[in-house]
């Protein structure tokens, strides 16, 4: 195999009911076709006997991802498999919804610039103003569309349109502090992702630092997680929790969960724009 073919890579990942031969099969033929397998991971789950795997591949310029799912159609078939194909090499189109807080928004423009995330701001969209000269700095296009109880279905509309507009594969809420519709969410299924505090099911509603101080916790994070009809209860992708003590302030711990909030929300969008978190049932499967 020369090095001419190392000119492309594909991202595949499937799932199906688990029984032998499933790795030999889709392995054999990314063989026969000249691939070159950079990355593989999969997991077994005994209680439901489903089995999800995500192979990374290099392969020649000239091969498509339509042959390869040519090629892979029977053994598909076979095992009923759910498979998805990504081309490794593309740069993903992500729309970013927030409000008044900015620092889940920095901190993803920031790993975008650095490389550490590979993404397009395709648009930032705002019910607040105070974005703006973020996004006119970066020269990221910026809508904003206020919304209220009496506009809601309308602004949506529009959000929804801006996202097909823009052909992103992602959209993420950077502590966009606006509960979804029914229909929105159930639209964007699969792709939309969240972030909030970690508390849940406690400290529900305003201010829920201020909450888990006066209750004197001793444990904060944040969780990302797809959005769905049923709030904040979607499948977790990505979390992370810190010790904090008495002696900090509720301020001191906005502080840490902010930065906790950045972090665990940027690791969410790359591991799904790298295709390594699949969908089962209420949960996810994430490869790392």
């Amino acid at each position: 195999m020369t090095d001419q073919r190392a000119n492309k890579s594909f991202i595949l990942t499937l799932s199906c009911a688990d029984r032998p031969g499933i790795v030999a099969s889709v392995t054999t033929i990314l063989a026969g076709l000249g691939c070159n397998i950079a990355e593989s991971a999969q997991f077994w789950d005994r209680a439901t006997n489903r089995f999800f795997m995500r192979i990374a591949f290099e392969a020649a310029a000239s091969l498509g991802g339509d042959t390869v799912l040519a090629a892979l159609h029977r053994t598909i078939e076979s095992f009923g498999m759910k498979v998805d194909l990504v081309d490794g090499n593309r740069c993903p189109k992500i729309v970013i919804l927030v409000s008044k807080f900015d620092h889940c928004l920095q901190h993803l423009l920031y790993q975008i610039r650095v490389g550490w995330l590979k993404a397009e701001v395709a648009a930032i969209i705002s019910n607040h103003e105070d974005a703006r000269a973020t996004a006119v700095s970066h020269g990221i296009p910026f809508h904003y569309l206020p919304v209220d109880k009496a506009n809601k279905a309308a602004q949506e509309r529009e959000v929804m349109a801006l996202v097909e507009a823009s052909g992103a594969e992602l959209v993420v809420l950077a502590r966009y502090m606006q509960i979804l519709s029914n229909e929105l969410s159930s639209a964007l299924f699969g792709r939309v992702i969240n972030i909030h505090h970690s508390f849940l099911p406690s400290f529900k509603g305003a201010r829920p630092y201020h909450q888990a101080h006066e209750r004197g916790v001793k444990l904060i994070g944040a969780t990302a997680h797809y959005v769905t009809p049923d709030l904040d209860e979607g499948p977790i992708i990505e979390q992370e929790t810190c010790r904090v003590t008495h002696a900090l302030s509720p301020d001191d711990l906005i502080a840490v969960g902010r930065d906790n909030e950045s972090r665990v929300l940027a690791r969410a969008v790359k591991m799904h724009l790298e295709a390594r978190v699949l969908l089962h049932g209420i949960k996810t499967v994430v490869f790392s």
